[in-house]
C-alpha cells in the first residue's frame, strides 16, 4: 500500500511552515512532517509513488502531538472536480487497522462537501487521547483506478502516572459497539513502558481454550504469543475438535477434547470403560502404539490410562482409542518453551544523519523475535528504511541515518518477555557558510539562488512569505550542505522577496529578485500549436491575457489586412488581455490569425490559428460480410469529412425491410468501423445504417445497406443407425434433425474414413434428400467411421457421428419369422374386403421367401405376394371365398429356413334356410320347423330371424330374431287372420338375402261369435325435431379423444348436421358423427387447441327445424 512520499537529496517538496503560519489542528500542535514507521528511502518512495498512484488529496494529513487527554483533529481534502460521485476514503492505524469499525466514544470520523468549491473534507477527530494512542496513522483515498495514500504520526505527551500493568490478552480484545470503551485503540498500548524484566509467575493458560474462545482475527497474535508454530494445522484441528461428540455406549468417561504440554513434559490419557473386559487400543495419527519407556499403560478398575513420556513436538498429533467398534478421539498439543529477553535495549542519544544500532539479546537462537515503535511493529521489508540483523541469539535493528522523527520510544517482544528504550536525535548547531544574493532577472532568464549551511538538513523555500513547492517551472534542489533555487525562465510575478528556512533550525536566509518585464503574450489557455477551435454557426471570444511595463501597443492582423474593433471579425483590447472576436463563424474562417505587442521593453508576437469544425459527412453505406442465426458482421469506411474533428466513433441502427422504424443497437460509440448487431429474427429481411460521431456532434445517417436475411444451419440429423452390411457396402439410416430453422433442409451428405485415418470421404457428391443411403465400394474387412451433416442455404450442420466403426463383412443371421399376434389366430376378412398382411422376418444374407396355400404354389394372378429385406406382404384386392385356407410362409437363408402359417378365411351372408314347414295350429299358436341353410357363408350359423305376414295385407313383421334352434311356436296371432311365415339365416356377416317363406298358410279359426273389428281413425305421428336433451359446456385434453351428445325427436326422422362456429362440418377426418335411435353423438380424434369453438347441432324434417349449441374448450397439459 503507498505510503507518503518524501523528495529526494537534491529536490524536494516538503519545508516546515514559517513561524507565524498556524496548523489547522484543534487541541494540538503540528509538527514537521517526519518519517512513518516502514517508510522507504526517499529515492525509493519517490519511485513506488510515481507508478503505483496518482494525486487526489489537495490537502494531507499533518503530523502532530497531543498530551494525555487532550483532543486533536486531523483533516484531508480531496477535490471533486473531475469525481462523478464521492471517493472512498479509509483511516488506518498502523499498517492492518481499519478505524472505521473502532468508531465511538473516543474516536469519530466526519466528512462534508462544499458545493461551491467542489472539494470533499474528512476528518478525523481523536477526544481524551491516551498515551497507547500514539503511533503512525494512515489516510488512503480511491476512486475507481485511482488511488491516494498519506501517511501522518501523533505524538501522545506522556503522563507523570505510572502506565498500569496490562495483561496480553486484554490487548487483543475488540471494542464493542456502543460501550464506553468503543473506540479505544488498546493493541499498541501493550509495548508501553515495559521493563526489561522476567514475567511473573501467571497461571496456566490454556491456549486451546483461548483459540476456541477467540475472534479469528486474533489466531496469529495468540500463536506467537504462546510459541505456536503450525497455526493452520492447530485451525484444522480445532474445527475437527467443534463437531458434536456423540454418545458412547463402550464409554462411561471418553477423552478431553483436547490436551496440552510443555515440550519435554509428561501427558497423561485417561478413559473410563463401561464394560472392563473390552479390548482397548490406542492409536497415534492412525499407528497403533505400543507399551515402551515412552509409550506407558496402566490399569486402574474401569480405567484404562496412557502416560507419554519426555514429549517432543513430533508427538504434537491427533490420538484416539478403540474399545470394540467404537472410538474416542482427542487432539494433544506440544507447545515450544518461551522465548526470554536476555539482554534488554539501551536508550541512545544520537545527531540527524548518524548510523543507530538498538540490540538485544534472547535466551535461544534465530528466535521469533518482533521490533515495535512506538507500539506499532516494524517489518524487515526491502524498501523500508529500518534494517532488522540477527546474528544467533543476538537481534539489532539498524537505522543508516537517523532523522529527527525517528525519536521514538523502540521495543522489542518475544513469546516470554519484552525490553523497551528511548531514541533520541537532536540537530547540530547550524552555521550560514555562503548566504543568498540579491538579482536582477530580465523577463525569461534564469533565476538561481544558492546557499549553503554548516550541516545536511532539509529546508524550505518563501516567497513574500508563502511557502514555495517544487515544480515544473520551480526546481528546488539539495545536495549535501547546499540548497538552490532555480526558476528556468523568470516571469514578471516571479519578482518579490525569497527567503530559504532550514528545518527545525529558527534561522532565515533572505534576498531579493527583480525581474524586468518586456511585453508577453500568455498563451498557455491555448492548445497545440497555438490552435483555437470553434463550432460553425457559434460565437467565439478569445481572450489573450498580456502582460508588459509600459502597457503595450495590441495590433491583429490576418493575411495582409489588420483588424479593427468593429465588424463581425474584429479585435477589442483591455489593460491586461486582448479579445478576437468572431460572430457566427463560418468554416471559411479557418486560418492563422497574428497579434502583436510592442512596447519600450521591446516587441512580442505569435500566430494563433482558428479551426472552425463541425458535424462529420455521414459514413458510405454498410457491407453486410457474414450472416448468423440471429447475427451479422457489418463494415464500412470512414466518411470522405470528419467535419474539422476526429471521428470519435459509430452509432449503428437496423430496421426490418419492411418496417420504417430504426433502432440503435449500441449506446457506447464503437470504436472500429465493424461491427457485430445480435439478436434478430431468423428469416426476416434487415437493413442496418451507420452515423458517425465527433466531439461538434452526430452526422447525418448513412444509407442503408443491402437487405439480408439472418440465417443459421440445422441441427445435427439424429439416431443415426447401420441399417445393413454387405462386404462391399454398409447402408446407414438417421432422422432429419430436432431444429431446421427458416432456411429450411436441402439434404444431406454422407462422410466416412476408415479407422486409423483422418481423411474423411464424401460418399455422396449430390445431395441427398432421403434418410438412408448406401456406401458402396468398400473393401470387405474394413473398418469405416461414418458421419452425415444436414446442409441448407447457410451452410453444413454439425456432423452427427456413427459412435462405433462399422466392420465391412456380411454377417449371417438365422432367419426368423416375426409373425404378428393377430396372424396367429384365423384371419377373418368379408367377401370384397381388401387383405393387405405385412409379416416382418429377419435373416442375412438375401433371404429367400416363398409361399404355399393349401399345400399348392399361390396363383399370383389372384394373390399378389411382395418381398424386401425385411417383410414380405401378401395382397387382394377383392377378397373371394375361394381365398380360404392356409397360406405357408418359409424364409430359408442358405441352410437354414423359418417356417409359419397364416389361415385366412373369407366369410360371406350364408343362403336361406330349407323347406319351412307349419307342423301344427291350436288356438293362437302355431309351431314351425325348418331344416339349416346349405350355405352357411363359411362361417357358422348365429341363429334365425322369424317373420310374419297377414294374407290381406302381406306386411312383414318381424317376431323373433337371433334365434338359434331349427323349430319355433308362435304365439299370440289374431284369432281370424290367415298368416304366412318366413325365415332368414344369421351368420357373422349378417342376415341371408333371401328367406324362405311357407308353402301354405295358417288360418287362426274363430271360436263362437263372429268379433266385429272397431273402425279406428290413422294416428298422426308427425312432429317438427325437437331436442330433448341439449348439448353441454365441455373441457377436452389435448391429445385425448372428445364427444358431444344429445337426443332428438321428429317425425318424419329429421336429417342430423353437426357445425362449428356455423360452418357446417363435412368430409373432415378428425369428426365422426353418430346418430342412433335419437341420441346424436359427434367425436373429435386428439382435439388440439385449434378443435376450440362453438359446436351446433342441426336437426331438419319437411315440418321444420332446430338447433343446439354448446362450447369446447381444449386444455394443453403442461
Amino acid at each position: 500500500m503507498p505510503e507518503p512520499t518524501k523528495k529526494d537529496e537534491t529536490e524536494t517538496e516538503n519545508a516546515p511552515p514559517p513561524p507565524e503560519q498556524k496548523t489547522p489542528q484543534e487541541g494540538g500542535t503540528e509538527k514537521g512532517k517526519v518519517w512513518s514507521i516502514g517508510d522507504g528511502a526517499p529515492e525509493e518512495t519517490e519511485k513506488r509513488d510515481d507508478s503505483q498512484r496518482s494525486t487526489l488529496f489537495i490537502e494531507k494529513p499533518q503530523s502532530g502531538s497531543v498530551s494525555v487527554g487532550g483532543n486533536i483533529t486531523f483533516i484531508a481534502k480531496v477535490e471533486a472536480k473531475d469525481l462523478l460521485r464521492k471517493p472512498n476514503v479509509k483511516w488506518f492505524k498502523g499498517k492492518w487497522m481499519d478505524l472505521a469499525s473502532k468508531a465511538g466514544k473516543h474516536l469519530q470520523l466526519k466528512e462534508s462537501f462544499e458545493r461551491h468549491t467542489k472539494i470533499h473534507t474528512f476528518e478525523m477527530h481523536i477526544i481524551q487521547a491516551k498515551e497507547n494512542y500514539a503511533g503512525n496513522y494512515r489516510c488512503e483515498v480511491s476512486y475507481k483506478d485511482k488511488f491516494d495514500s498519506c501517511s501522518f504520526d501523533l505524538e501522545v505527551t506522556e503522563s507523570s502516572q505510572a502506565a498500569p500493568s496490562i495483561d496480553i490478552r486484554s490487548a487483543f480484545k475488540r471494542s464493542g459497539d456502543g460501550q464506553d470503551d468503543a473506540g479505544e485503540l488498546d493493541f499498541s498500548g501493550l509495548l508501553k513502558r515495559r521493563e526489561v524484566k522476567q514475567q511473573e509467575e501467571e497461571p496456566e493458560v490454556d491456549v486451546w481454550e483461548l483459540l476456541k474462545n477467540a475472534n479469528p482475527s486474533e489466531y496469529e497474535k495468540i500463536a506467537f504469543q504462546y510459541g505456536i508454530t503450525d497455526l493452520r494445522g492447530m485451525l484444522k484441528r480445532l474445527k475437527r475438535m467443534r463437531r458434536e461428540v456423540k454418545k458412547s455406549a463402550a464409554f462411561a468417561k471418553g477423552l478431553d477434547p483436547a490436551y496440552q504440554v510443555d515440550k519435554g513434559g509428561k501427558v497423561r490419557f485417561m478413559v473410563e470403560l463401561a464394560d472392563p473386559t473390552v479390548e482397548l487400543k490406542w492409536y497415534k495419527n492412525g499407528q497403533e502404539i505400543r507399551p515402551s519407556a515412552k509409550y506407558i499403560f496402566e490399569h486402574k478398575g474401569n480405567q484404562r490410562i496412557l502416560f507419554i513420556n519426555n514429549c517432543t513436538m513430533t508427538d504434537d498429533a491427533r490420538y484416539y482409542v478403540t474399545a470394540g467398534d467404537e472410538k474416542c478421539s482427542t487432539e494433544l498439543f506440544v507447545r515450544d518453551p518461551p522465548i526470554l529477553v536476555t539482554k534488554g535495549l539501551e536508550d541512545t542519544n544520537t545527531y540527524v544523519g548518524e548510523r543507530v544500532e538498538l540490540s538485544c539479546e534472547v535466551s535461544e537462537d534465530d528466535a521469533n523475535v518482533k521490533w515495535f515503535k512506538n507500539g506499532v511493529e516494524l517489518t524487515n521489508e526491502p524498501k523500508s528504511r529500518y534494517r532488522i540483523k540477527v546474528e544467533g541469539k543476538k537481534h539489532t535493528l539498524i537505522i543508516e541515518e537517523a532523522a529527527k522523527n525517528d525519536s521514538a520510544t523502540y521495543s522489542v517482544m518475544t513469546t516470554g518477555g519484552q525490553s523497551e528504550a528511548k531514541l533520541s536525535v537532536d540537530l547540530r548547531p547550524l552555521k550560514i557558510s555562503l548566504a543568498l544574493e540579491d538579482q536582477t532577472v530580465r523577463l525569461g532568464q534564469e533565476i538561481h539562488l544558492k546557499c549553503e549551511i554548516s550541516e545536511n538538513v532539509e529546508g524550505k523555500w518563501y516567497k513574500n512569505g508563502q511557502l514555495v513547492e517544487a515544480s515544473d517551472r520551480v526546481k528546488l534542489y539539495h545536495k549535501g550542505r547546499i540548497h538552490r533555487f532555480i526558476i528556468a525562465s523568470a516571469a514578471v510575478d516571479d519578482e518579490g522577496e525569497y527567503m530559504f528556512v532550514p528545518d527545525a533550525y529558527n534561522i532565515n536566509i533572505p534576498c531579493k529578485v527583480h525581474v524586468v518585464d518586456p511585453p508577453k503574450l500568455h498563451l498557455d489557455g491555448l492548445g497545440e500549436d497555438n490552435t483555437v477551435t470553434v463550432v460553425a454557426g457559434s460565437k467565439l471570444r478569445l481572450e489573450i491575457p498580456i502582460t508588459g511595463e509600459p502597457t503595450p501597443k495590441v495590433m491583429w492582423s490576418r493575411g495582409d489586412k489588420w483588424l479593427t474593433d468593429s465588424g463581425r471579425i474584429r479585435a477589442e483590447t483591455y489593460p491586461d488581455s486582448s479579445c478576437l472576436v468572431i460572430d457566427a463563424a463560418e468554416r471559411e474562417d479557418s486560418g492563422p490569425f497574428r497579434i502583436t505587442l510592442k512596447n519600450e521593453a521591446g516587441e512580442d508576437t505569435a500566430l494563433i490559428n482558428i479551426k472552425v469544425v463541425d458535424v462529420p459527412d455521414p459514413p458510405q453505406a454498410p457491407n453486410v460480410t457474414e450472416v448468423g442465426e440471429d447475427w451479422c458482421v457489418m463494415t464500412w469506411e470512414p466518411p470522405a469529412n470528419d467535419g474539422g474533428s476526429p471521428i470519435l466513433g459509430y452509432f449503428i441502427e437496423r430496421k426490418k425491410k419492411q418496417s420504417s422504424r430504426w433502432m440503435r443497437l449500441n449506446f457506447e460509440l464503437c470504436k472500429e468501423t465493424t461491427f457485430e448487431p445480435k439478436k434478430m429474427i431468423e428469416g426476416v429481411a434487415y437493413e442496418v445504417r451507420v452515423f458517425a460521431v465527433n466531439a461538434i456532434g452526430i452526422s447525418k445517417p448513412s444509407m442503408p445497406s443491402k437487405s439480408f436475411v439472418p440465417l443459421a444451419v440445422t441441427s445435427p440429423p439424429t439416431l443415426l443407425a447401420v441399417d445393413g452390411v454387405t462386404d462391399t457396402s454398409v447402408t446407414m439410416k438417421w432422422r432429419p434433425p430436432d431444429h431446421i430453422g427458416a432456411a429450411g433442409l436441402d439434404g444431406y451428405v454422407v462422410e466416412y474414413c476408415f479407422e486409423g485415418t483422418d481423411e474423411w470421404i464424401v460418399a455422396n457428391p449430390e445431395l441427398t434428400d432421403k434418410t438412408k443411403f448406401t456406401i458402396n465400394g468398400l473393401p470387405t474387412g474394413s473398418k469405416i467411421l461414418v458421419r452425415v451433416k444436414a446442409v441448407n442455404a447457410a451452410g453444413e450442420s454439425e456432423p452427427r457421428y456413427h459412435p462405433q466403426p462399422i466392420l465391412v463383412k456380411e454377417v449371417v443371421e438365422p432367419p426368423k419369422i416375426r409373425l404378428p399376434r393377430h396372424l396367429k389366430q384365423t384371419y377373418t376378412r368379408r367377401v370384397g374386403e381388401t387383405v393387405n398382411l405385412v409379416i416382418p422376418f429377419q435373416g442375412r444374407p438375401r433371404a429367400k421367401v416363398s409361399w404355399q396355400k393349401n399345400g399348392s404354389p399361390i396363383d399370383k394372378n389372384q394373390i399378389n405376394i411382395r418381398n424386401t429385406e425385411n417383410d414380405t406382404i401378401i395382397f387382394i384386392r377383392k377378397a373371394e371365398r375361394s381365398h380360404s385356407g392356409e397360406y405357408d410362409m418359409k424364409v430359408e437363408v442358405e441352410n437354414l429356413e423359418d417356417k409359419a402359417t397364416i389361415d385366412i378365411q373369407i366369410v360371406d351372408r350364408p343362403g336361406p334356410p330349407e323347406i319351412v314347414t307349419i307342423e301344427d295350429v291350436w288356438g293362437e299358436n302355431v309351431n314351425l320347423s325348418w331344416k339349416p341353410p346349405k350355405d352357411d357363408g363359411n362361417a357358422a350359423i348365429t341363429g334365425y330371424t322369424i317373420q310374419k305376414a297377414d294374407k290381406k295385407s302381406m306386411e312383414w313383421f318381424t317376431v323373433m330374431e337371433h334365434y338359434h334352434r331349427t323349430s319355433a311356436t308362435i304365439n299370440e296371432l289374431v284369432i281370424g287372420n290367415e298368416y304366412y311365415f318366413r325365415i332368414f339365416a344369421e351368420n357373422m356377416c349378417g342376415l341371408s338375402e333371401d328367406a324362405t317363406m311357407t308353402k301354405e298358410s295358417a288360418l287362426i279359426a274363430k271360436d263362437g261369435k263372429v268379433y266385429k273389428y272397431p273402425v279406428y281413425d290413422d294416428f298422426d305421428f308427425s312432429e317438427r325435431p325437437l331436442f330433448t336433451q341439449p348439448l353441454i359446456n365441455t373441457y377436452a385434453v389435448a391429445g385425448y379423444n372428445a364427444t358431444l351428445n344429445c337426443s332428438v325427436r321428429g317425425n318424419p326422422k329429421p336429417k342430423i348436421t353437426w357445425l362449428k362456429n356455423k360452418v357446417i362440418i363435412m368430409n373432415d377426418p378428425r369428426y365422426r358423427m353418430f346418430s342412433n335411435q335419437g341420441v346424436c353423438t359427434l367425436e373429435i380424434r386428439k382435439p388440439s387447441p385449434y378443435d376450440g369453438g362453438t359446436y351446433t347441432c342441426r336437426a331438419v324434417n319437411e315440418l321444420g327445424e332446430a338447433e343446439v349449441d354448446c362450447k369446447l374448450e381444449v386444455k394443453v397439459t403442461q
